[in-house]
């Protein structure tokens, strides 16, 4: 362990991300969302689940600094009564949650599709892809739409918000699938043909071993890169089917449903609704997108500007 620490810490990768004060900024900052996220229910002035905790008396409370702000809503309340700082921490755990766990699942359907696409090729691979062509002519907010919009139809909007979080993961990571499959294959088609792959093949090693334990450490770079990418396009995806209502409930917010919840009230004055949860949303997809911009160039040396 402390062998690969040591590799690490010499390592050229940490070399330029020390010298990137873009990459440095755009790490700590998301690092520091991330904790302060899932550290809700620690430093959280409320639980804007515990209907206990929630006065309707309180709502619609601007933020501390203004005249008819009080200091125990730093940033206001909204039209439930919720503090909205509480609300942004909670709602903030939630989009990143879906986010990360909606790439793990494209990430797992696109890997293996893609090595099997790639590595035995023929109608497998035509099939394949053709079937990710298909499904890339289709957006990923359209199908979410209709998927989501049929489930509440058939099973009821009760059973959706307990299972929104769930349907949401699912749905995103279906949807992005091919975006993974067609880079990893790729890669396989180009590194298949390579003598160490021949080698593994003739001491008698299976199809499934080559390609998982083989091939596969060799297209890291570019999943790498995708997966950074992803995640924000995940996070933007669940904000804008929360923002139409087909997202998460409004007792279980996530920052697109908060956004929501403030939008009819924002030309009434009530501004900081919608627009602090807007600015953290902004700022969490920027910093992903800089750190997968600042990580495609590191990992691709013919970008890399030192």
């Amino acid at each position: 362990m402390i062998r690969h620490w040591r590799l690490f810490v010499d390592s050229t990768f940490l070399y330029r991300f020390r010298r990137d004060k873009v990459a440095i900024a755009s790490f700590s900052l998301l690092l520091l969302m991330v904790l302060l996220s899932f550290s809700s229910p620690l430093i959280a002035p409320f639980d804007p689940y515990d209907p206990a905790q929630i006065d309707i008396m309180d709502s619609d409370m601007p933020p501390a600094w203004q005249a008819e702000g009080e200091p125990r809503f730093p940033l206001g309340t909204d039209a439930q009564g919720r503090d909205m700082l509480s609300t942004i921490l909670y709602g903030t755990r939630i989009s990143i949650t879906i986010g990360l766990f909606a790439v793990l699942l494209q990430s797992i359907l696109g890997i293996s599709l893609g090595l099997i696409a790639g590595y035995f090729g023929g109608r497998i691979d035509a099939f394949l892809m053709r079937l990710a062509d298909i499904q890339l002519s289709f957006s990923t907010l359209m199908v979410a739409i209709i998927v989501l919009a049929i489930f509440q139809a058939s099973f009821g909007t009760e059973l959706y918000n307990e299972l929104a979080i769930f349907m949401l993961i699912l749905v995103i990571g279906i949807a992005e699938w091919p975006q993974y499959a067609r880079t990893v294959r790729a890669s396989v088609l180009a590194e298949k043909k390579k003598e160490y792959v021949d080698a593994v093949r003739v001491i008698g090693l299976g199809s499934g071993q080559i390609m998982f334990r083989h091939i596969l450490p060799n297209t890291l770079s570019p999943i790498l890169v995708i997966s950074t990418v992803q995640v924000a396009n995940a996070i933007m995806s669940e904000a804008a089917l929360s923002f139409l209502g087909l997202g998460m409930p409004v007792n279980k917010p996530s920052l697109g449903s908060l956004i929501n919840s403030g939008f009819e009230y924002i030309l009434s004055g009530s501004w900081w609704i919608t627009a602090f949860p807007a600015l953290v949303l902004v700022l969490l997809v920027l910093v992903i997108n800089l750190l997968g911009d600042w990580l495609r160039d590191v990992l691709n040396p013919k970008l890399y500007k030192d």
